[in-house]
């Protein structure tokens, strides 16, 4: 993503992943959270056929942690690609059971100190078949018992976020700071939780801006900003047969 921020990135690529190189991905970078008292293959399946990870877990179920007072999960924390900078995307594609309700099926977890959201910079929350930005702005409406796709790009520089769902924006915010920042997805209950949560994720991924940093070839400063590029550069897709280049979309 050559010189584009977030907010720019909308109206300009016909894919939210154009732009972007997949960052690499083995278990390691795999952490299951589940209720302390539970084996994990009670609250998780993976599967090979298909690649489906399926993740759930009830409303009376205990904490990830005995010495934990927050409410049950069966998450994934993405570690060993914690970030504090410069832009990161998730995609993946999202099934949620019908029934499911008061549930985050994704976190961007880390914020501020002053952040008032408290320990998250983004929840998105099935709320009674709806997509909430934590429990107020809609994102997408009627997801159960459907598979969608969902794309989030974190501008960690500009302090924005872009959600976009089966490939069209529908949902973008500002947020404050800087911070320490992780993704999760799964279902972590809420106070308003439903009986029985579940969500199912299948060939997602993270993706980082291809191959230069934004601030290698764009500044702004004084009210001016500054674009450049080298003749020996990449196009700035990988899939792109297209000459170099740092530009704005309008």
């Amino acid at each position: 993503m050559r010189g584009l921020l977030a907010s720019q990135f909308i109206s300009y690529h016909a894919d939210p992943t154009d732009g972007f190189t997949s960052i690499g991905l083995t278990k390691a970078n795999f952490e299951i959270q589940r209720p302390y008292n539970i084996p994990v293959d009670e609250r998780y399946q993976f599967s090979f056929n298909d690649g489906v990870r399926r993740l759930w877990v009830y409303a009376s179920d205990k904490p990830h942690a005995l010495n934990s007072h927050t409410q049950p999960r069966t998450e994934i924390k993405i570690r060993g690609l914690d970030y504090s900078s410069g832009i990161r995307q998730f995609e993946g594609n999202v099934f949620v059971l019908q029934g499911t309700s008061g549930a985050t099926i994704f976190q961007i977890f880390g914020a501020p100190k002053k952040e008032h959201r408290g320990a998250t910079t983004m929840m998105l929350v099935i709320d009674s078949g709806n997509l909430r930005f934590y429990d107020k702005d809609l994102v997408a409406s009627n997801v159960y018992d459907r598979w969608f796709r969902l794309n989030v790009i974190h501008d960690v520089s500009e302090g924005r976020i872009v959600v976009f769902i089966d490939g069209v924006h529908t949902f973008s915010t500002k947020v404050a700071g800087k911070a320490h920042y992780y993704f999760k997805f799964g279902v972590y209950a809420s106070s308003r939780k439903s009986h029985y949560m579940e969500s199912r994720k299948e060939a997602w991924g993270l993706y980082k801006p291809y191959d230069v940093p934004r601030e290698e070839r764009y500044s702004f400063k004084n009210k001016i900003q500054r674009l450049w590029v080298y003749a020996n550069d990449k196009p700035y897709s990988v899939s792109s047969p297209t000459q170099p280049r740092t530009e704005q979309g309008l």
